[in-house]
Formats: C-alpha cells, sequence, structure tokens
C-alpha cells in the first residue's frame, strides 16, 4: 500500500502532528511493500507538486493540529484550493485525519472530525476514519518515556493499517478519551482556576512575549465599538 500524507501542522518538520505520524509509519512500513511519504503544507510554494501528490494517490491521510476549535489557515487552503479541483471527478483516493489537539478533552475535536467526514462525501472519496486525539501540545518536550503509551498507540495504528487497509476502531476510540472531564474532575479545574494556577503555562508564555497585561484584550470588539 502507498499512503500519502499531507501534513496540516505550521511546524512542519518540528511538529507534534509529525511526531505522532512518524510513529504511526514506523508501524505502517513493517509491512512489505508498504510506503508512507509526508508532504508538509507549510511549504506554501508546493502547491503544485500538493495537487500532484494527490493526484497519483493511492490512499490520502490528512492530519493537523486544531488551533482553539480551529483548523490552520494552510489546512483550508489546501482543502479549498488544492482539493476542490478534483471533487468534479467521479471518485477520489480513500481518505483517513487526524484531528490532534493541546486540549486535554476530545469534544473539542468531535465537531471537525464531522466536517471531515462530509468533505471526504464531496470528494466522492471512501472515509477511512478520523482519529481523534487530544492533550498532544508539549510532547516534544517530554522525555519519550513519558510519552511512550501515546507513542505505541501509533505505532499500532499504523501497523494495523498497514496490515488490513482499516483503522482499528478499538484504538481509535481509546485515542479520542477523554470525551468530557468527569463531573469531580471539572469542579476540580475551575476551583484551581480561580487561583491562577490552569494558567500558569500560558502566563509564562504571555510574560515572556511581553502581552500579558494584554491578555483580555477583546480587539474585535473594540472595533466594533468604533
Amino acid at each position: 500500500m502507498q499512503l500519502t500524507v499531507f501534513n496540516g501542522s505550521p511546524r512542519g518538520l518540528k511538529s507534534n502532528t509529525r511526531i505522532l505520524l512518524s510513529h504511526f509509519q514506523r508501524g505502517f512500513e513493517e509491512t512489505p511493500g508498504n510506503s508512507m511519504v509526508i508532504h508538509d503544507l507549510v511549504r506554501v510554494n508546493d502547491q503544485e507538486a500538493f495537487r500532484q501528490a494527490y493526484a497519483q494517490a493511492e490512499t490520502v491521510f490528512l492530519a493537523f493540529p486544531l488551533y482553539v476549535d480551529a483548523m490552520p489557515g494552510i489546512v483550508k487552503t489546501f482543502i479549498e484550493e488544492t482539493l476542490q479541483p478534483f471533487a468534479a471527478r467521479e471518485s477520489n483516493p480513500p481518505m483517513l485525519f487526524l484531528v490532534q489537539s493541546g486540549f486535554p478533552e476530545g469534544i473539542h475535536s468531535t465537531f471537525v472530525a464531522r466536517y471531515l467526514k462530509k468533505l471526504a462525501a464531496r470528494m466522492n472519496a471512501p472515509c477511512l476514519g478520523v482519529v481523534i486525539k487530544g492533550g498532544v501540545e508539549g510532547i516534544q518536550s517530554q522525555p519519550e518515556k513519558a510519552i511512550a503509551k501515546l507513542l505505541d498507540s501509533f505505532y499500532q495504528l499504523g501497523l494495523g493499517f498497514g496490515q488490513t487497509g482499516k483503522l482499528d476502531e478499538a484504538l481509535v476510540g481509546q485515542l479520542a478519551q477523554p470525551i468530557r472531564f468527569p463531573k469531580a474532575v471539572q469542579t476540580g479545574l475551575l476551583i484551581l482556576s480561580k487561583f491562577g494556577l490552569v494558567d500558569s503555562g500560558w502566563n509564562i508564555q504571555l510574560k515572556r512575549n511581553g502581552a500579558f497585561e494584554r491578555r483580555f484584550a477583546q480587539p474585535d470588539c473594540e472595533n466594533e465599538a468604533q
């Protein structure tokens, strides 16, 4: 099987998405004859290469991060400009998707998952599934031992897909958890947030970039008022 992958992370080679894809690839290519090629959409001048890669693809894998409940602009450009001309074809290569985010709850990604399934249908392409994984932000700075279970899950996912051409639905379901935190956890986080403990990591970055004092700014609302 040949798998054509489009990495929609603006971080490209140094992205969390790439880390997950590399372990999926490790499992996928264990099956003799399987090959997986990754194209980084952040290389915005390579649009023609992306079109050619899609046109010749056997199976397509689109993977990207979710930022504040929105996909990156380079992914929207890929969908609306690169893929759009192919929608007129009677059939297109099967598609599977990965949506990862820093949000710990999978609920944030379930809505874009619905969109991606509709996208496959509009492209006249079989949808092979959508993988959702939250809590991914920061894995680059963690020791491999701390994220070994996560990385092994993507290795196993790739291994199974490489052997059967299908995603392991049970494993996909596990990766999406928790869809929502239990009420007790939600209450605990609410209490911690009142003491500023939940936002401590973000506040450090805001101070580092001189934006802490403007963290509650609402420029769009201010523009509307004018």
